[in-house]
């Protein structure tokens, strides 16, 4: 994600905590200065609305409207600097301002209030903030040290928590959704629930509850999170029986060849067994490359790529399905004038078959507890 604006590094609640970046938390090698949170979350861009006007054409008269309102950063408008332009978007008169503290001050409360083995969440507390587009659009990862998932024979655990964000542009409701960092290798695993979201229409909820709830799901998505690793762990891809290597069966998944790449030498690095590499460790691979070398920008497609990583660890039987209706049209586009795919391909797509079978055994059970999982952060505000 190579055009993130600023990036600001987060820990502890406020100026009272006791508080650092974990060690192991790479943060980008360490940053020089590391704030709390409700610091940062005071330092982002507002939005106030301002009235607006257009020129008419025929008199060049600029004549005022009621019917739209622009939204400005106040500091920016007051301050007038030369380049920066202090306007976010002219909305409908729908659009309802949610300035960050309306969204993450009652977080602190509710992070300060939490417990976790007897110490406040507020000690445990850290993470980054990432804006674009002038901090018009906020993108955060927030994490608690301590609240953790701890795999069998695996020292590094991994660090449970929410990633959340929103813009002023319209695109981005206010959304919240489970997020946990590997510490073993820094990768970012998104998109545990599914995305709560608050637009920007209508009444604004009462923010406080609205965490309070989904922050008592945490320790059941750290749950099912530790359930998921360990029976995607089980189940694997023989690349001696199937008719692609490891690069090719992300790039059938929908990978770019270059994510691809990167996603096959981390797997093939962390593997027991580089022949026969199992879910885990696949989804391993391509969390890895995402979090590391995605050169696009967050949104839309970053998405889309998480959910094919995502697929791996919560719904092989998904992946292996679409490896194979990739693999056969590619088969079907090479085939010979009379529309007929050749003894090589069928005997090909007989192998991926193969491995279709062994995972379609545990597919219910799988497509169940995703289910469950991704529903966790459901509330009624």
């Amino acid at each position: 994600m190579n055009d993130t604006e600023q990036t600001t590094y987060f820990a502890g609640i406020d100026g009272q905590s006791d508080a650092a970046l974990p060690e192991w938390y790479d943060a980008r090698a360490q940053p020089d200065e590391v704030v709390s949170f409700a610091e940062a979350v005071r330092d982002l861009p507002r939005a106030v609305e301002a009235d607006i006007a257009y020129a008419d054409p025929y008199s060049g008269e600029w004549v005022e409207t009621e019917r739209f309102n622009a939204l400005v950063e106040p500091t920016r408008l007051a301050e007038q600097e030369e380049g920066v332009d202090p306007l976010f978007h002219v909305p409908t008169q729908s659009y309802s301002i949610i300035n960050p503290t309306h969204v993450y001050a009652p977080l602190e409360e509710v992070i300060r209030e939490t417990e976790l083995d007897g110490q406040s969440l507020g000690d445990a507390v850290f993470g980054e903030i990432r804006q674009y587009r002038g901090g018009g659009e906020v993108h955060m990862d927030i994490m608690f040290d301590g609240l953790s998932v701890t795999l069998p024979d695996r020292s590094e655990p991994i660090t449970m928590g929410v990633s959340s964000g929103y813009d002023f542009f319209g695109g981005h409701a206010v959304y919240v959704e489970g997020f946990a960092r590997d510490n073993a290798c820094a990768n970012s695993i998104r998109s545990l629930t599914n995305r709560e979201v608050v637009k920007h229409v209508g009444n604004v909820p009462d923010f406080g509850t609205w965490w309070a709830e989904l922050l008592g799901q945490l320790e059941l998505v750290a749950n099912d999170l530790y359930g998921f690793i360990l029976d995607a762990s089980d189940i694997s891809v023989n690349f001696r029986q199937v008719p692609f290597d490891l690069a090719e069966f992300y790039e059938l998944l929908g990978f770019p060849s270059y994510l691809a790449g990167h996603a096959a030498s981390d797997a093939r690095a962390n593997a027991t067994n580089v022949f026969d590499i199992d879910m885990w460790t696949l989804h391993s691979g391509a969390t890895h490359a995402l979090t590391h070398f995605f050169t696009g920008k967050e949104g839309t497609s970053l998405d889309g790529y998480v959910r094919i990583a995502n697929d791996m660890l919560f719904n092989p039987s998904r992946t292996i399905e679409v490896v194979r209706d990739t693999y056969e049209q590619q088969a079907v586009e090479a085939a010979s004038e009379d529309g007929q795919t050749g003894l090589g391909s069928q005997l090909a797509l007989a192998q991926v078959e193969l491995v279709e079978e062994d995972v379609r055994e545990k597919a219910t059970t799988f497509e169940d507890r995703e289910e469950m999982l991704r529903e966790r952060f459901e509330t009624d505000h």
